[in-house]
């Protein structure tokens, strides 16, 4: 029987956002608007509250990647917490913190994944979360510049 690899590896990324803490908490939960990162994908399942569940189908590079989890910590304004399973971590169960941090009119959002495999699949939750990041915030400065 061949030993399964148990390195894991973390990774922490970071964005300043203009947008109230709560805007930015309230959009990411949604599943229904652009910035979530359950937007847009082939189908999407959200239960966001304490114990919760999510799933949601990704597509891409010609493959659904379906990503499961559990919300273990809502903090409205201050903090998301979910755990994170899919193909690409290799059926562990990662964490998934992102914290909301106010800076005037801005919000500093830092994303922080632990548990992930320390392998090439791993490693690339930090272009995937990135992406996500960079829509949350071109969402905002659309909803911002509407109003």
């Amino acid at each position: 029987m061949a030993q399964r690899d148990s390195r894991t590896t973390e990774l922490t990324l970071t964005r300043t956002m203009a947008a109230k803490a709560a805007d930015i908490f309230d959009r990411w939960l949604d599943a229904k608007k652009p910035g979530s990162p359950w937007f847009g994908t082939k189908k999407a399942i959200v239960d966001p509250v304490v114990d919760g569940l999510f799933y949601h189908a990704v597509h891409f590079e010609g493959h659904d990647w379906a990503h499961y989890g559990r919300f273990i910590a809502l903090e409205r304004g201050r903090r998301i917490e979910h755990t994170w399973v899919s193909e690409a971590t290799r059926g562990l169960e990662s964490v998934v913190t992102l914290t909301l941090e106010p800076q005037g009119a801005k919000t500093l959002v830092t994303l922080h994944h632990s548990g992930i495999p320390d392998d090439e699949m791993g490693h690339r939750h930090r272009d995937g979360w990135g992406y996500c990041l960079d829509a949350l915030t071109q969402a905002l400065a659309g909803a911002k510049a509407k109003n």
